[in-house]
């Protein structure tokens, strides 16, 4: 039976930057469960990225290239679709924070179909970035240094599942 986790926060220690080095973010990292507070930040703030959805991605996907040219040759299809479909997972995952067992499933399979796809353990880190950054553009002075450490949150969680299925995958 697999193990649940809940979303983590890290201590002491940003998460940006256990997204820096090659191996798993959870084995240098101190993990606590979220908030409350934050979980029903992170879901508030999506809630008010939404209406420019598309143009979040546009905004994403943008910085995801200038920071990493080389990762445009992983995305065959077309952007927009790409940009939805990001979009549409975001919005599952952060409605699902309260209730993280709902969607470790899908969050591992999504990081073994990305693995396939040949997305690499650095790339993890540039998309963190990128989707801060897009969330900040975003949300403009709502993106407060809370706000911020709550999305990092969220992502650890999310992005640790998917690079822990990455890895038991390949090996």
């Amino acid at each position: 039976m697999a193990s649940t986790r809940r979303p983590a926060t890290v201590r002491k220690s940003p998460a940006k930057r256990a997204f820096r080095r090659e191996i798993h973010w959870h084995v240098i990292c101190e993990v606590v469960p979220m908030t409350p507070e934050q979980i029903d930040l992170v879901q508030r703030t999506w809630r008010a990225v939404l209406p420019v959805g598309d143009t979040a991605a546009e905004l994403f996907y943008g910085k995801l290239f200038s920071l990493d040219p080389g990762i445009r040759r992983l995305f065959k299809n077309d952007m927009v679709e790409q940009g939805r479909n990001l979009t549409a997972m975001i919005s599952v995952a952060v409605g699902m924070l309260s209730k993280p067992e709902r969607i470790l499933l899908a969050m591992r399979q999504l990081g073994e179909r990305h693995a396939g796809y040949g997305v690499e353990q650095r790339h993890y880190e540039l998309v963190g970035t990128a989707l801060i950054w897009t969330l900040e553009k975003c949300l403009g002075e709502a993106f407060t240094p809370e706000v911020k450490a709550a999305w990092w949150a969220t992502y650890a969680f999310l992005a640790g599942t998917m690079q822990e299925a990455a890895c038991a995958s390949s090996s």
